[in-house]
């Protein structure tokens, strides 16, 4: 598909008839290309005006159309988990609006069907309706490959309670009249700035108003044609405060480019394995990710093509800090006026497997300072829902509960759970089997949904044990959604630490997403179905829906995740010096949670084995009990003081050990010891 899309672009190129004016200004609006960093000038390339991009289209015919039409009728009567919490919540009747939409195409003449870009723009207009963004209606080619931008970056910050929003990066080698990282954006197309967010924050389907209002600043400059149509201006025009206090007026003219980089993992969905139905991912703002990485972070495209090609050596590498995923974690070491943290940024769950991730997480962390970690997961759109469960046991000594999955029972689902229960397609690991009888008791019991039951294992989620001991925080935002939602969810409800927000919730996203291609294949096995409800989608189009919603545990167990989200248990508004200088304030606000909390180390040292003993040298502090198992057998507790101390166990056959501290009864460390 991504060959059709560029083939289709570079012919209408050459065949497009363009006066000398018209010319000039498609080079003068990319000019700055010719100046950018080479990383840059290579990735936008392909770049083109939007009036140009605007004659790549490719019509549907009505049949076409009828197929789009019936497909998505099948997804969200048959499929969709939210449906009528979705229709109660938001007064919405998209089910209706489909057979509306139906009839108009099966009758209206020719000359009066809509035009091509109305009939996506009034798809997406039914799927946005639902506010979920797992559920879309994707745009066929030429549109899905492609990216719409501006050459700079607003963010938003606050000052004296009043929302403010800054130009805080630019495309390598763009300039104009004093406009620069730090200048005020006051008007957008001579409308006042808050209200332009808003206006493009209605475009999206954010499931409450703080999700609403970061995704209209996300995507206020870069906009990914994957589920929004193209904007209608071919220019904006910026009203904004030089720094000098004067204020001026940018008119600049929408780009287009194609999208060729991915972040780690994000074609397994396309896959028939058992992490393609482990998705929760929120597909427009991993595009908007992949579009913004391209634009205004060079180093980290470099970092990919480095890292690539060490992979290809033989031999230890020493990475120190250098992450094997670096479009996906970022670690370092932050300075603050309360001493040494150390600081993760975890931008995306879309990872190829769960165990990979973690392992690097856990290299990263061991380097960093012990006293108190920061992880930042702001803007993480998800991902696998494994490598979000799996990661929770890394910052806690308590046992990970992972999160319940539901279906909404309608006969389609209950076929599609018993062709794989479990399924009979080779090396695929997928056991539906759990939801049988519950969705098969429905019809007797009128239940709306199935019993709930987790899709990663209690043993994968428990299984490597605390490595980090010292205090943890969270931040997140309102663009955190679906795995990080669950990663959040689980974080509050196994009381690993507090939670720093920048917003007043996250996005709730409280599902796991299965696409069309994903579930006509799991219909279609061991061979196609002739009755089979899914069809083939023309020209490139997708639809994804909520296939189980996810339910909470702990002391909110059963509560949905789905336009809740998570509450953080404090705020920060974001600071001017937070947008140009690292997040300094939000960091040492984080520095000032950390520091309030107790400090804990727990180090196990093998210092030797025989056939019949292990000995261990520990190294602890704010640890005043210590509870000892062998094989997965209590031996026995012992109270303990800070420092050193070595622990005989005289045992034949010791193949693991696991070593619990308790603080004043409460369990605060673990550490698990295979032999």
């Amino acid at each position: 598909m991504n060959q059709v899309n560029s083939k289709t672009l570079q012919t209408t190129l050459k065949a497009t008839k363009r006066s000398d004016s018209k010319e000039k200004k498609l080079q003068k609006s990319a000019q700055f290309l010719n100046s950018a960093n080479p990383t840059v000038r290579i990735a936008l390339s392909q770049t083109v005006d939007l009036a140009t991009f605007r004659q790549t289209s490719s019509p549907l015919s009505r049949l076409e159309r009828l197929q789009i039409v019936n497909q998505a009728l099948v997804l969200l009567e048959q499929n969709y988990v939210h449906l009528r919490l979705k229709e109660a919540m938001h007064a919405v009747e998209p089910i209706q609006k489909l057979k509306l939409l139906e009839h108009q195409i099966q009758h209206s003449p020719d000359n009066q069907l809509l035009k091509d870009f109305e009939f996506h723009r009034e798809m997406s207009r039914i799927f946005n309706s639902l506010r979920d963004l797992h559920t879309n209606y994707l745009l066929p080619a030429p549109y899905n490959r492609f990216s719409v931008y501006l050459p700079f970056e607003v963010e938003a910050y606050v000052e004296n309670g009043k929302r403010r929003y800054l130009v805080s990066r630019l495309v390598s080698g763009f300039a104009a009249d004093s406009f620069e990282p730090g200048v005020e954006v006051l008007y957008w197309n001579g409308i006042q700035i808050d209200r332009a967010v808003e206006i493009n924050g209605a475009r999206f389907a954010g499931s409450n108003q703080e999700a609403l209002r970061a995704r209209g600043i996300a995507t206020l400059t870069v906009r990914p044609l994957i589920i929004a149509l193209p904007p209608d201006e071919d220019w904006v025009t910026v009203g904004y405060k030089a720094l000098d206090g004067q204020e001026k007026e940018l008119k600049i003219e929408w780009l287009v480019t194609d999208t060729p980089l991915e972040f780690e993992g994000s074609n397994i969905r396309e896959n028939l394995t058992r992490e393609a139905t482990a998705q929760g991912i929120d597909i427009e703002l991993n595009r908007l990710g992949q579009t913004k990485k391209m634009l205004f972070a060079p180093d980290v495209v470099d970092a990919e093509k480095k890292m690539t090609r060490m992979k290809t050596k033989t031999g230890g590498i020493n990475l120190g800090l250098d992450s094997v995923f670096p479009s996906v974690i970022q670690a370092r070491s932050v300075d603050t006026a309360l001493g040494k943290f150390g600081y993760l940024r975890i931008r995306t769950f879309s990872v190829p497997n769960a165990e990979d991730f973690v392992t690097e997480v856990i290299r990263l962390v061991k380097q960093l300072p012990q006293d108190g970690l920061i992880v930042d997961v702001r803007g993480n759109g998800g991902g696998l829902i494994f490598a979000g469960e799996q990661l929770l046991q890394v910052f806690t000594p308590k046992t990970i509960e992972p999160e319940r999955l539901q279906f909404i029972n309608t006969p389609l689902n209950l076929e599609l759970c018993q062709r794989h229960a479990p399924s009979q397609i080779v090396n695929f690991d997928l056991d539906l089997s759990p939801w049988v009888d519950s969705i098969k008791n429905s019809v007797q019991t009128g239940a709306t949904y199935s019993r709930g039951f987790p899709i990663t294992s209690s043993e994968a989620a428990n299984s490597i044990g605390q490595k980090y001991h010292g205090p943890v925080v969270l931040i997140t935002d309102a663009l955190c959604y679906s795995t990080t939602d669950i990663f959040a969810a689980g974080f509050q409800d196994h009381k690993i630490g507090p939670i720093l927000g920048v917003d007043n919730n996250t996005g709730a996203g409280g599902a796991n997403v299965w696409g069309h291609n994903l579930l006509k294949a799991l219909f279609d096995f061991p061979s196609p179905a002739e009755d089979s409800p899914y069809t083939s989608l023309p020209q490139g189009s997708d639809m994804r829906v909520s296939i189980r919603r996810t339910l909470r545990v702990g002391e909110q167990a059963g509560t949905p995740v789905e336009d809740l989200g998570v509450i953080p248990d404090f705020r920060h508004d974001m600071t001017r010096e937070d947008l140009l200088n690292q997040n300094v304030d939000l960091i040492n606000r984080a520095a000032e949670l950390l520091s309030d909390m107790p400090i804990r180390k727990f180090q196990a040292v093998i210092e030797s084995v025989t056939i019949d003993s292990v000995i261990l040298i520990l190294t602890t502090q704010g640890i005043s009990r210590l509870d000892v198992f062998v094989n997965g057998r209590p031996q026995g507790s012992l109270d303990f003081t800070d420092g050193e101390t070595e622990l005989n166990l005289p045992l034949p056959a010791i193949r693991s050990i696991k070593l619990e501290g308790y603080d004043n009864g409460e369990l605060v460390a673990s550490r698990k010891i295979k032999i």
